[in-house]
């Protein structure tokens, strides 16, 4: 899928000043101006689960059977609510919470690993876009904890998985590959 990649960088800290973003988020023409934001011809679309959906409706990635769907949102509610802690962890908390943190997560690996089971993917047999979104959490949190799926081999055989699928083999090895999980604004992933 081609696509540009419009990168708004804010200002040195303390300030990070972002007024590169906010001088032109109203002048974009979206209904709630924010980032990232995705325009598909006439089709402009805000929030990182709407643009997702967008995309994989568009490739055929949203499940083929009622039992698939019911998988996918499940497991779309369920990887938010990881995003959402670790995001907390890297933009607010990650001095003074980075160890109560590394407590629970064995508990939330495992708990992804028995959903995962057997399947190949998170919807069974076909891939989705969840399998997307769990892979980019899993090696976000290969870099926070190395160990941290030691003991999901489902897991591990997974992310492998994902990384020889084609197109992505050959993303990861073009310069349009993002190395950085984080803006320069988080307490990890920045660099």
């Amino acid at each position: 899928m081609e696509f540009e990649d419009k990168y708004y960088k804010c200002g040195p800290a303390p300030d990070n000043d972002k007024t590169c973003w906010f001088d032109v988020k109203e002048t974009i023409g979206m209904d709630f101006p924010n980032l990232p934001y995705y325009i598909d011809g006439d089709v402009k679309v805000t929030q990182s689960n709407a643009i997702m959906r967008h995309i994989a409706r568009k490739h055929d990635l949203c499940g083929k059977t009622d039992a698939e769907r019911v998988r996918i949102d499940i497991m779309e509610n369920q990887s938010m609510d990881f995003r959402n802690g670790f995001v907390r962890l890297c933009y607010g908390t990650f001095d003074t919470g980075k160890e109560a943190y590394l407590e629970v997560l064995p508990k939330t690996i495992e708990g992804f690993s028995k959903f995962l089971g057997t399947h190949s993917w998170f919807a069974v047999k076909n891939i989705s876009f969840v399998d997307f979104t769990m892979y980019e959490l899993l090696d976000q949190h290969l870099l926070l904890a190395k160990d941290c799926l030691k003991d999901a081999k489902n897991l591990q055989e997974f992310l492998k998985r994902f990384e020889e699928l084609k197109a992505i083999k050959k993303y990861m090895v073009s310069t349009r590959f993002m190395k950085n999980i984080n803006n320069k604004m988080a307490k990890f992933g920045n660099k």
